[in-house]
């Protein structure tokens, strides 16, 4: 088993203060061209796995807009990454529990892409807690509106500039699927997120706009070490069958394959799986 140290860091958490430090790169990646002239926008594409799926998608020829918090360093160095494939990235940092932030992001997206052909909602938020009482209403309420309301505004924002052959990938968890007794909240709002995945792949299929879900298991990311103590840190993801967490690198294809019409066009409404040997109906 190959756990990890014990470790922590301020939320939201920076690459470059972990140990080890992750595989995000997509270094060993080589692409095809699946994606060859598509423009993306991946919200939490800074870092860990939004990182992994940018630069994945550019090695497969889009165009990258990336949203994230404030993590600058981590968002310059993905944009770097993006760049040396000779892609185009962009990147906007704030706040999506905002919704008038998340509007304008969508909108700056469309001005400077012309469209939007592929939607990757992966950005987040999670809180531990030992007990249910230590909730606030403006802890749920974070949660809420981060995990699960700005999905809808970007949605919302994003149809009008998207292809009837698009493609929007919705960012699950396990957790989701089987809840979790330390991250309540967080569990809630990503089964939410998964559920309004299904509902939008119902809504959208007369346009030909597929929409789905990626639920991973523990994945070693800043935000693991940004939201649980060192104690928890140290052992994460030894629970998983294979007994480890995965790499970012290791989850990003499952996004390339939904986002590629080429691989999955006859797939909507679908949630791909990968935890690490847990198995749960999807």
């Amino acid at each position: 088993m190959t756990g990890k140290p014990a470790q922590s860091q301020p939320y939201p958490g920076e690459t470059g203060e972990m140990s080890p430090r992750p595989k995000d790169e997509m270094r060993d990646y080589e692409g095809r061209g699946l994606l060859s002239g598509k423009r993306a926008l991946v919200t939490g594409g800074d870092s860990g796995i939004g990182r992994a799926v940018s630069v994945g998608f550019a090695k497969e020829g889009a165009d990258v807009a990336i949203a994230y918090l404030e993590e600058e360093d981590d968002a310059r160095h993905t944009k770097e990454l993006v760049e040396r494939e000779g892609r185009r990235c962009l990147t906007v940092g704030g706040d999506m529990y905002e919704e008038d932030h998340t509007r304008q992001m969508v909108r700056r997206v469309a001005e400077e892409f012309g469209r939007i052909d592929i939607l990757v909602l992966h950005h987040g938020t999670q809180t531990p807690v030992e007990d249910i009482r230590e909730i606030t209403t403006d802890q749920l309420e974070r949660t809420f509106h981060v995990n699960v309301h700005s999905l809808v505004w970007t949605v919302q924002e994003a149809l009008e500039h998207m292809p009837d052959d698009g493609s929007i990938v919705v960012t699950g968890s396990i957790n989701g699927l089987r809840g979790n007794k330390t991250l309540i909240d967080y569990s809630a709002s990503k089964a939410a997120a998964m559920n309004l995945a299904q509902s939008m792949a119902q809504v959208f299929s007369d346009r030909g706009i597929r929409v789905n879900c990626v639920a991973p298991g523990p994945v070693w990311t800043p935000l693991i070490p940004a939201t649980f103590d060192a104690d928890r840190v140290q052992g994460f993801g030894e629970q998983a069958p294979m007994g480890r967490s995965a790499e970012p690198d290791e989850i990003a294809p499952s996004f390339i394959f939904f986002a590629s019409n080429r691989l999955s066009s006859f797939y909507t409404g679908q949630n791909l799986v990968p935890a690490g040997g847990e198995i749960h109906p999807g």
